[in-house]
């Protein structure tokens, strides 16, 4: 019997440092999704698309600036119900009619913003509630209060920050290349 897949999602969103985009009215602009198999714990598919902003359409200097995403990426992207549709049917065909693989992330911010995205334009997420916690996995692995930041956490194990840090997809496969480690599967 094969170990359940794991969804390594990472989320990028509307964002402001000076409050003009309120926590409550952040909304997803990249999906970044890494299937990692359940038994080797190597990356078998990735998933990735930008998401069109309804309620703070324009993103902002500091948003543009941090994600790298540009105006022109999100203009042309789909909307967040087509994106989730095109992630269920993603999911939908790695299950295979078993389990969906299990959600995972670093940290619960990617939980509670599909959440908040998902109730505002009345959709179902393909996953379930079903979540990893890996931030928390990788302290407890460790057997550490301390809580690492994604990129402190590949130095603290020796691996390289690939890509460019605050796009999703690129966090999403690093953040797969510490599963391992969280799962107490390898041993930093």
């Amino acid at each position: 019997m094969s170990a359940r897949d794991y969804l390594v999602i990472d989320l990028e969103a509307t964002c402001c440092d000076r409050g003009t985009v309120p926590k409550n009215q952040m909304e997803i602009i990249e999906i970044g999704a890494v299937l990692v198999d359940g038994d080797t714990l190597q990356p078998k598919d990735e998933f990735q698309s930008f998401v069109r902003p309804v309620r703070h359409p324009t993103l902002t200097p500091f948003c543009r600036e941090l994600t790298s995403i540009t105006q022109a990426q999100v203009d042309a992207a789909p909307g967040f119900a087509e994106v989730i549709e095109r992630l269920t049917r993603f999911v939908v065909r790695h299950a295979g009619g078993g389990p969906p693989p299990l959600f995972s992330s670093w940290g619960n911010y990617d939980k509670n913003q599909f959440a908040q995205d998902a109730a505002h334009h009345r959709v179902t997420l393909p996953f379930g509630r079903d979540h990893l916690n890996i931030k928390q996995a990788f302290s407890d692995a460790l057997a550490t209060r301390k809580r690492f930041g994604m990129g402190q956490a590949l130095r603290r194990v020796g691996l390289p920050l690939d890509g460019t840090h605050h796009r999703g997809i690129d966090d999403a496969r690093n953040i797969a290349k510490l599963l391992p480690y969280a799962l107490g599967r390898a041993v930093p």
